[in-house]
């Protein structure tokens, strides 16, 4: 028989989704609040050249700064204020997370701070932010005032360098607001939905180059292969994103008063993907590196120890082979090492037996936590294999057809569709919510003209 939640899902419609005014309100919201930050993409920072500064950006855009570029919507080739994004504060949340695990003191708060230790954390999450993008900020204007004609001369140094720093973690710091509003007043995760809608506005660029080339070529088989691998992409996507393996827990009957309680069964959920898309942007960011320095230095100028750079450089370069092993190595590695952060087998073993839990035939305690890290590692393969096969595919067709567009790689695509799910199903929830206080206002009603 299905479950109350089943049925009122699917009795939901057109008509349910009309009647949700509170929904609508929350959807209106979220629409209004990426909009402003689209506008905040387009206002350049103080002081810049933007021809000189665009003619300077298309000879980096492969490297870190082109990944930037498409997360933050274009705002990186326009130096605007919000050249940063999220990402300090994204930075900030792993560090954070990080420590939280490794820090006495914060896995204190962690464990045992309930929700006081939670907004702690948050807030020692922004505090970090805050400095990282200080850090960042004033890296960006040193480097851009180190640069010929990018800064107008009529600017005094100490001027552009302060009004730069200014700008850009504001812009930050703005952002970071904005999210938090989108996840209390709107739907969805807020610093997703952000990061979604830089590299939703990219693409539209992106599938345009497409068409120009395949017109320029008359060959439009690529762009038909493109096409198809992209669905065949979403498709696994959706369906190892909505993966999991369900362990059985039995909570025991126990007395309580005069009447027994208990000998309910659950299901302990755990998803095949624990670590979501940290391990590809996290494997991307290292491996843009050494390109993106390299292009500040003057292989002339190297020491004669380091004029092999260029050439191992020029080899991490997308769709080479050295580049493809690399990314599908630090993939994996992420993949573990971040699914360790997150997911505390030892800690879970204990809640499970402090609330009576139990797995069925399994020993609660340390055996319990064995087999929970014994299961969690195999799935954890199964999910890092996936996602380097998202990854790599739209890689290494790239790479074949001549075309390094950020936005049409499978960190992109994996950012979108999972964030994508992730806001329907929110919206799904306050559907159910709304539905269910329709019911409870009917069966009220029903009750008032009982008692009559």
């Amino acid at each position: 028989m299905a479950s109350a939640a089943e049925q009122l899902a699917a009795n939901m419609n057109f008509g349910s989704f009309q009647k949700a005014t509170e929904l609508h309100k929350r959807i209106w919201f979220t629409l209004i609040a990426l909009v402003v930050f689209r506008l905040g993409t387009y206002v350049p920072i103080p002081g810049i050249n933007p021809d000189a500064f665009a003619s300077a950006f298309a000879g980096q855009s492969k490297g870190i700064l082109g990944m930037f570029n498409m997360f933050s919507g274009g705002a990186v080739e326009r130096m605007a204020i919000f050249s940063l994004n999220v990402m300090p504060y994204i930075s900030a949340s792993i560090i954070v997370q990080l420590m939280g695990s490794v820090y006495p003191p914060w896995e204190k708060l962690k464990k045992e701070g309930g929700e006081a230790g939670r907004k702690t954390l948050n807030q020692y999450t922004r505090y970090l932010a805050v400095i990282l993008a200080l850090v960042q900020s004033f890296s960006i204007a040193v480097g851009l005032q180190s640069q010929p004609n990018l800064v107008y001369s009529e600017l005094p140094g100490w001027f552009f360098v302060l009004s730069t720093v200014v700008s850009l973690t504001g812009g930050t710091l703005f952002l970071m607001w904005l999210g938090e509003q989108i996840t209390s007043r709107g739907v969805g995760n807020g610093v997703s939905l952000i990061i979604f809608a830089g590299i939703v506005a990219a693409l539209p660029r992106g599938l345009g180059q497409l068409f120009v080339t395949a017109q320029n070529t008359g060959n439009y088989f690529p762009l038909m292969v493109i096409f198809v691998l992209a669905v065949a992409v979403i498709f696994a996507i959706v369906f190892m994103e909505r993966s999991q393996r369900r362990l059985l827990v039995h909570y025991p009957k126990r007395q309580q008063g005069n009447r027994m309680v208990g000998g309910d069964s659950s299901f302990l959920p755990l998803k095949i993907n624990t670590a979501g898309v940290i391990p590809p942007i996290f494997a991307s960011s290292l491996l843009l590196l050494p390109t993106t320095a390299m292009q500040f230095l003057n292989p002339a100028n190297l020491p004669s120890w380091g004029q092999w750079l260029p050439s191992v450089v020029g080899a991490m370069q997308h769709g080479q082979p050295l580049f493809m092993a690399s990314y599908a190595g630090l993939i994996i590695f992420f993949s573990f090492f971040y699914t360790s952060v997150v997911f505390n087998p030892d800690e879970t073993a204990e809640n499970l037996r402090k609330y009576g839990g139990f797995l069925p035939g399994i020993r609660p305690g340390k055996r319990t936590a064995e087999y929970l890290d014994y299961v969690l590692t195999r799935l954890t393969v199964i999910g890092a294999a996936y996602i380097t096969a998202v990854c790599l595919f739209p890689e290494i067709l790239m790479g074949a057809l001549g075309n390094k567009n950020f936005a049409l790689g499978g960190t992109s695509i994996l950012i979108v569709v999972t964030v994508t799910m992730d806001t329907v199903a929110q919206i799904q929830s306050h559907l159910l919510a709304h539905q269910y206080e329709g019911l409870i206002k009917k069966s009220k009603l029903r009750g008032g003209r009982g008692g009559r």
